[in-house]
């Protein structure tokens, strides 16, 4: 349940109740000027109609939109037009604010609504040049019925648009206009490819390993960086794939001799350019490798702090963006067919990313071809994720590695390549100002892509102070940084969208997915043909194949073999679709995908012959859910869909389960450490809401963290305002190195390191056997705590530090202790809700809620060891598909349909949510009609 908030009813009692409270305080903000315009017209005029009937134009026949009591709508058509075209006006209805801060996000546009304090962003975002290469999807890469679709929607959109401002649309715009005079525009068919970009950025692969690795080479040794980036698990956490084999230009699964043990295969830990010196970059080595050090330090550290200013819609990128989806064999379930079991795990907001419908055709015809539904993003026509009649399929982030930073060495005239001086490509950009004036920019780029370092005063003069080595290019007045990324390149995931809503049968999934080139995402899939129906399973995505280097850290942009392979003019090579690993009805039974390895590297037999990417996440949810799947079929030899239910809300703790043995041995005197120390004894490391003992091991885990390898990052990677003493400056050998200078981190809350995600699992199970590592080393704290050298004496200074650190939030009474209470969840709208005033925030905002669950954990609500204990990343949605009888399949949002505060659907799924339980799913139109509870009928704007 909330600490602090009760589920909202969908009775009017209850509803009455909370209008009267807004009442009141209305009547109190009165006397600041607010009053007359906030009253509770304001708050419920933008309220959907969803009975009667309305008209709008562009419709050829009428739409029924049936809404069951949780507002979720199931719309009906005679033509696939008139369906997209009421998908268009039903999101506007109940989400426009989300849609128009995202297009103007995606278009670098979000000073035109909120003014001079969004310039910065929108100028990095324009260099990225999302909306740009929208529109150059939509004019020459997608499908004449795709743009068709697109207008369609577009067009509701519009329609819902027409003669409405201000209060009439959100409460948000209605604050909006008390301090600017804004007006929204029409929707175009491109505010809703270029979403698609904002996908692909948030869920981009490695680039914040890229750097982090590159700030952490200014300060650790390269032997370091390697225990802080062990390899992956291939003999204890299963890829999805194994056995399969590449030849021919084809992969054909289930071929080779399985996966077998290689934990070193993950790639080398070498890289084309290090802060060390590496010669091979072009960069200086031996004895200017220090000042190098310092010059790539500076790039990577003031890159950091602009990503960071980066509105991500999915959540900051870091361990916890991931997803569990795994579908079992019929064989192998209680209904005979597939079960299949999706949850994304993005960061909270409100409203959630998702939004629940149905699409369907009264009549199947070449006029009207879909009947689909699932969870849709408001902005963008289509289902996402779900199932049509036929087939069922989920996704979970693949993790490619598609972008790579590029250091350029320019010059007034170009930049350097191959020993010649090429000039920039270029464009000017305008930003408009809400309240001010406009600035212009000009964006340069290279064959690499645009210079993001031109973003930022920092990097663009970083570069003068790194040395090079005579085989690099003559400094001039520094080094740029280009980003290269796939979804700057225009593609076809939009036409993927259509065509996997339509899709009948396996080969249509695929040849489906062939156009889903970013972002790149693992999709499962599940059928009910034949007697059990069949499984599977398709990585697509547009993946870069390197001529030189790994991607694991910036490469030498002057030097042309660090260039995607590829043809002339820089065009990249890619992995060929045909040799993208897949799989059908593996013998086993089941598929997993969890953000783990796709398949093991290497050329041997059942390995992978190209590199997709380094830094996969570390398996810890995929083998668990492989763990349950196992016991289950074990135990009973049949799953059900509650049992899907049941693992999806799985709190089991890897970490725990490693660590709390070692330290109920520790030796404690103090009395009340003793007594915490004592709540791990018959501990079943399950992180339960009410679970004391989860709560102080947690407590000691982000301790051990903090002493272990905290205290030994640079400070750009250290969480801001996190302190220490430390000696000399960093700039350089001429330091003095016996001067002590205060040192504070930098980096935000949701992205600071350590972050305690599986990778920090594999790193601590890894170090654990060293008793006397130097990373157990922690200095002197004051003149009562000694300094630590073991691991037992780290461990046991991480189970005080908690002990009083859990005291001062929780208090001394350790049965008052839970871990809900440390790691809560508060639902925040993503503009006004977390930068508005005080009245606002509380107007939109909702929370807390107590979670079970933790960082790499099944139930994945995640949280930043760096940064607290505070939720950050949760699993934005939870599904199982039933394949036997597709009405009997379960569904829940994080929040609700409605993305009105006040609105009796704003947050009604949540508490269900956080308890794990899941809503009926209706597919089938008698299913649809016994949930619905109001029906809204769109007419062509000349009927009666």
């Amino acid at each position: 349940m909330p600490a602090n908030e009760t589920a909202p009813s969908v009775k009017k009692k209850g509803r009455r109740a909370r209008l009267i409270v807004l009442v009141l305080v209305l009547a109190l903000v009165a006397g600041l000027g607010y009053g007359a315009y906030w009253s509770l017209d304001s708050l419920r005029a933008s309220f959907p109609q969803a009975t009667g009937s309305l008209k709008v134009p562009g419709l050829t026949g009428t739409v029924d939109v049936k809404r069951d009591s949780h507002g979720i709508p199931q719309l009906y058509a005679d033509n696939d037009e008139d369906l997209f075209r009421a998908q268009g006006f039903v999101h506007a209805q109940d989400r426009f604010w989300e849609m128009d801060v995202r297009r103007h996000m995606t278009s670098g546009r979000l000073s035109e609504m909120f003014g001079s304090g969004q310039v910065e962003t929108d100028a990095f975002l324009r260099t990225l040049g999302w909306r740009q290469v929208a529109q150059q999807e939509y004019d020459t890469k997608l499908t004449p019925e795709t743009k068709k679709y697109l207008q369609a929607y577009a067009d509701g959109v519009n329609a819902y648009l027409k003669g409405k401002s201000g209060k009439d649309l959100s409460v948000e715009h209605a604050a909006l206009k008390l301090t600017a005079s804004y007006q929204p525009e029409q929707w175009s068919p491109v505010d809703s490819v270029a979403w698609l970009k904002a996908m692909a950025w948030d869920l981009r692969g490695n680039m914040q390993d890229e750097i982090d690795r590159a700030l952490m080479s200014g300060k650790l040794s390269q032997a370091q960086i390697d225990d802080l980036y062990p390899p992956y698990p291939y003999d204890r956490n299963k890829p999805i794939v194994e056995g399969g084999k590449t030849e021919g230009g084809k992969y054909t699964p289930q071929a080779g001799a399985g996966s077998g043990s290689n934990p070193g295969a993950q790639g080398a830990a070498g890289s084309p350019v290090s802060a060390n010196g590496a010669t091979e970059s072009g960069l200086a080595g031996n004895a200017t490798a220090q000042g190098a050090a310092v010059g790539l330090r500076t790039h990577m550290s003031a890159l950091a702090n602009t990503l960071d200013q980066i509105p991500a819609i999915l959540g900051p990128s870091g361990s916890g963006i991931g997803s569990n989806s795994w579908v079992i064999a019929g064989k192998y379930t209680t209904t005979g067919k597939p079960l299949l079991a999706n949850d994304p795990h993005l960061s909270p907001q409100l409203p959630s990313v998702w939004y629940q419908m149905g699409l369907h055709c009264r009549t199947a015809s070449a006029q009207c071809q879909f009947d689909v539904s699932g969870f849709t993003f408001s902005g963008m026509p289509g289902v996402v994720i779900g199932h049509n009649a036929d087939i069922a399929w989920g996704m979970t982030n693949l993790g490619a590695d598609v972008t790579d930073l590029y250091l350029e060495q320019v010059k007034p005239e170009g930049y350097v390549y191959d020993n010649k001086v090429l000039p920039f490509t270029t464009r000017e950009e305008e930003i408009k100002v809400a309240g001010g004036k406009s600035k212009k920019i000009t964006v340069r780029t290279t064959n690499n892509g645009p210079l993001i370092s031109d973003r930022s005063d920092e990097l663009a003069t970083a570069g003068a102070r790194a040395p090079v080595a005579s085989s690099a290019p003559d400094r001039g007045d520094g080094y740029a940084v280009a980003l290269r990324w796939t979804a700057l390149d225009p593609g076809k995931s939009m036409d993927a969208v259509f065509k996997i809503n339509r899709a009948k049968d396996f080969n249509s999934f695929r040849a489906a997915a062939r156009d889903f080139e970013v972002p790149s995402q693992n999709l499962i899939y599940a059928d009910s043909k034949g007697a059990t129906g069949n499984i599977g399973y398709q990585a697509p995505g547009r993946i870069p194949i390197r001529t030189a280097g790994d991607g694991r850290m910036p490469a030498p942009g002057w030097d042309s073999k660090y260039a995607w392979k590829g043809g002339k003019d820089g065009n990249a090579g890619y992995i060929p679709q045909d040799e993208m690993p897949w799989d059908l009805n593996p013998a086993r039974g089941y598929i997993v995908t969890a953000n783990q390895a796709v398949a093991e590297p290497g050329t041997g037999p059942g390995k992978y012959p190209y590199l997709l990417t380094t830094d996969w996440g570390y398996g810890a949810r995929s083998q668990r859910i492989n763990d349950l799947i196992e016991a289950k079929i074990k135990d009973s030899g049949k799953i059900s869909t509650d049992d899907m239910r049941t693992m999806q809300m799985d709190n089991s703790s890897e970490i725990a389960a490693l660590l709390t043995p070692m330290l109920a041995k520790i030796e404690v005197s103090d009395p009340d450490v003793r007594s915490a120390q004592k709540l791990l004894e018959g501990w079943n490391y399950t992180q339960e809401p009410d679970s004391a003992a989860a709560a102080y091991f947690n407590a000691v885990w982000r301790n051990i963290l903090k002493l272990s390898f905290g205290d030994k990052m640079p400070k750009e990677l250290r969480i801001e305002g996190s302190c220490m003493n430390v000696r000399g400056n960093g700039t350089g050998p001429a330091d003095d190195l016996a001067k002590t200078v205060r040192e504070c981190g930098t980096r935000g809350p949701d992205s600071a390191q350590p972050d305690g995600g599986d990778r920090w699992f594999e790193v601590v199970r890894r170090l654990v056997k060293d008793e006397k590592s130097p990373w157990w080393s922690s200095p002197r704290k004051g003149l009562t705590v000694p300094a630590t050298t073991t691991r037992d004496e780290l461990f046991a200074r991480a189970m005080e530090d908690a002990r009083w650190e859990l005291t001062a939030k929780l208090g001394k009474d350790q049965s008052t202790w839970s871990w809900g209470r440390l790691h809560q969840l508060t639902l925040k709208n993503q503009t006004i809700g977390t930068e508005g005033p005080g009245f606002m925030q509380w107007l939109l905002n909702r929370g807390p809620w107590n979670l079970g669950g933790g960082e790499a954990t099944v139930n994945a609500t995640g949280w930043n060891a760096s940064g607290g204990y505070g939720v950050t990343w949760v699993p934005s949605m939870r599904m199982v598909v039933n394949l036997n009888d597709l009405d009997k399949s379960r569904w829940i949002n994080l929040t609700g349909a409605s993305g009105h505060a006040y609105h009796d659907n704003y947050t009604d799924q949540t508490t269900m949510w956080a308890k794990g339980e899941l809503l009926d799913w209706p597919f089938g139109k008698d299913a649809v009609d016994k949930a619905t509870t109001e029906t809204l009928t769109l007419k062509p704007a000349g009927s009666n």
